[in-house]
């Protein structure tokens, strides 16, 4: 087939998904054919680029493909009632459904953490090779502590929450190329976490670090697993989808994620608001940590109440609950 041939066959697919990476999907449906339009215009880029290698249609279909990617995984904007729905019902519902990827993703984090922490906190060669000494002794006397009083409190608040979402954002997003990249992400962002704990349990001060870093740490590093299972869930569905045709295991997954996503946003947030105020706070140390202990617990209570119970809903269909559809009376969807 010549290529004018070839844009004369797909020219109205790639049309069809122009418009279609304009607007938020409403509906399974939409997702679905998005999602076919998007697969087969990835098909068509690979074709343009080995086949015809015509430089103007490789462009084209490039912004198109990451145009469509982009309304994939972005969320759409909605009403605070259905925002409010999204992370009461929904949010819970996607995190139980994908609860193993999630685990495997908490791994992913804490097993590089506790590596990375006990090979820096056993070697002083290690810790001299980490950071020179006195940049070690300034860190550990004053410029770790510093850091979460660096801004006023509201500010500081707003970029650790924005920041810490974009993180998530990316883990999640990150999924789509088969979970690889979300893995290392995980991995990375805990051998920052461990090497930093390793320096403080290096200088005998395990107190000093944990009693800034728990009280929003667990909250926020929960969250990062979720986001990285999310982005793993993603990339199993991709990898094996099932008794299920490829496309629609990963719509199933990107409508679970998108929730996901919507859900970390609030906890993020609350996650920011608590190492504004909190954690540089001169609150004693175990009441910073029990402040951190309760907010985790209450959230993890609320992700077994409110996914577990959606988990043994014989009513409810996991992949419409979080994709917003509730169950209705009698077993039947509302859609």
């Amino acid at each position: 087939m010549d290529i004018d041939a070839f844009l004369r066959e797909r020219r109205p697919d790639w049309d069809e998904l122009e418009q279609a990476a304009r607007r938020a999907p409403g509906t399974a449906a939409e997702v679905d054919r998005l999602v076919a339009l998007y697969q087969a215009a990835a098909t068509d880029l690979s074709v343009a680029q080995t086949r015809y290698r015509d430089p103007a249609l490789t462009a084209e279909l490039t912004q198109l493909v990451a145009r469509a990617q982009s309304r994939l995984l972005t969320p759409p904007r909605r009403t605070w009632q259905q925002v409010g729905r999204s992370v009461l019902e929904a949010f819970p519902a996607a995190v139980w459904d994908m609860r193993r990827a999630v685990a495997i993703s908490a791994l992913f984090l804490l097993i590089p953490a506790l590596v990375a922490g006990w090979w820096v906190a056993s070697s002083r060669d290690v810790q001299n090779a980490v950071m020179t000494p006195a940049a070690r002794e300034a860190y550990l006397a004053e410029d770790f502590e510093q850091y979460y009083s660096s801004g006023p409190a509201v500010q500081f608040a707003s970029q650790v929450s924005a920041n810490n979402a974009r993180v998530g954002a990316l883990a999640m997003a990150s999924g789509v190329l088969l979970g690889i990249p979300t893995a290392v992400l995980l991995a990375f962002n805990g051998l920052n976490v461990g090497q930093a704990g390793g320096l403080f349990v290096g200088a005998g001060q395990p107190g000093y670090f944990f009693g800034l870093i728990l009280p929003h740490g667990l909250l926020e590093l929960t969250a990062v697993a979720i986001a990285g299972g999310a982005g793993l869930h993603l990339g199993w569905a991709v990898v094996s989808p099932g008794d299920r045709r490829r496309r629609q295991a990963f719509a199933d997954a990107a409508r679970r994620s998108l929730r996901v996503v919507v859900g970390l946003v609030v906890v993020f947030g609350v996650a920011g608001v608590i190492e504004a105020w909190v954690t540089p706070s001169g609150l004693s140390t175990p009441v910073r940590i029990g402040i951190g202990v309760v907010a985790w617990a209450g959230f993890l209570v609320f992700l077994t109440l409110f996914g577990g119970a959606a988990g043994r809903d014989p009513g409810a269909d996991p992949a419409r609950v979080a994709a917003g559809h509730a169950p209705a009376p009698g077993g039947s969807t509302s859609s």
